[in-house]
């Protein structure tokens, strides 16, 4: 599946602002599964400094200063990907007890990487709570795959999607307290239970393609960010699993990068000078390269349809 995708931040501000920098994470990563054939980065105003490295977890960072007087940044992204059916993990693999004690003491390449994964971060931290919740889904000798899968279940169905009920500083405590939240809540909360049973896993961030109702249209800018997490089966590598929509992430993903947490790969991030109060309006659009073929060749037909009625109106009614 070929996807254009589009993502345009707009930051409004009460008053000027005089100095702002930023560090973004809106390029998608080039993966097995995934190929970048465009991205193109706009900022207004232009900055003065832009710079784009790897991170240290291998993602795309761009580094901008703008050191001009403003009252709005816009912030666009837009960027075409090719995405790859994945195939399916198996759920053949050692007990998870098992699976932590070889992660513990891995000394391949792979392993040693994934055991970064496996301790506390800001916004993720070991909690007794968490371990509590993942202790249903940890029956003994079931493999790290079916651990990570019962446990997606459980969050789905345990947890309420409310977007009014946290935002990006919202403790992931309460969220384990009130069971609401939205994506990245729940993204934190299942890491927060595998490190707590010993696993490793990491927070995903990147966008998942939505599908209007049957019969309308779909609406411009009305998808968004989204987050997902990534549990290392020490026999298979990484699994990725959507708490949020309880499905293995798949070819209606495309990941931009990951990290310990959101803290890690949030897609904007930075200090500013000045600026009052300020109001963040997003708009993301991910749509496959078919439909932009169709609606294409709808506004040809349309076109080609007005060309032919000015060039023949038809007969004249009137009078002499």
């Amino acid at each position: 599946m070929i996807y254009h995708l589009r993502h345009r931040t707009t930051f409004e501000y009460s008053q000027p602002v005089t100095f702002v920098y930023n560090t973004l994470h809106l390029k998608p990563r080039t993966l097995p599964w995934q190929t970048v054939r465009s991205s193109e980065l706009t900022i207004f105003p232009v900055p003065t400094v832009l710079t784009e490295k790897l991170d240290y977890f291998g993602n795309h960072a761009t580094f901008c200063s703008v050191q001009e007087h403003h009252s709005t940044m816009r912030v666009g992204i837009e960027s075409v990907v090719e995405v790859l059916p994945r195939t399916p993990s198996n759920k053949i693999g050692a007990p998870w007890e098992k699976a932590a004690e070889l992660l513990r003491k891995a000394t391949s390449p792979e392993g040693h990487d994934a055991r970064q994964f496996m301790f506390a971060s800001p916004m993720a931290p070991l909690l007794a709570d968490a371990r509590r919740f993942a202790e249903p889904s940890c029956r003994p000798g079931l493999t790290a795959h079916e651990v990570g899968m019962d446990l997606m279940h459980r969050v789905k169905s345990e947890f309420v999607f409310d977007a009014t009920a946290t935002n990006v500083a919202t403790p992931v405590q309460q969220v384990l307290k009130k069971r609401r939240g939205v994506c990245q809540d729940f993204a934190h909360v299942m890491i927060c239970c595998l490190r707590a049973v010993g696993l490793a896993a990491r927070y995903n961030s990147g966008y998942i393609q939505t599908t209007p109702p049957p019969g309308q249209p779909r609406l411009e800018g009305a998808d968004a960010s989204h987050a997902w997490i990534g549990l290392y089966c020490p026999e298979q590598g990484w699994l990725d699993l959507d708490p949020t929509n309880d499905k293995p992430a798949d070819e209606q993903f495309i990941t931009i990068g990951w990290g310990r947490d959101y803290g890690d790969v949030s897609p904007l991030q930075g200090v500013l000078m000045g600026g009052g109060k300020h109001q963040v309006r997003a708009e993301v659009d991910m749509i496959p390269e078919h439909e932009l073929t169709q609606n294409q060749q709808q506004q040809q037909q349309q076109q080609q349809q007005q060309q032919k009625i000015q060039q023949n109106p038809g007969p004249f009614f009137g009078s002499w």
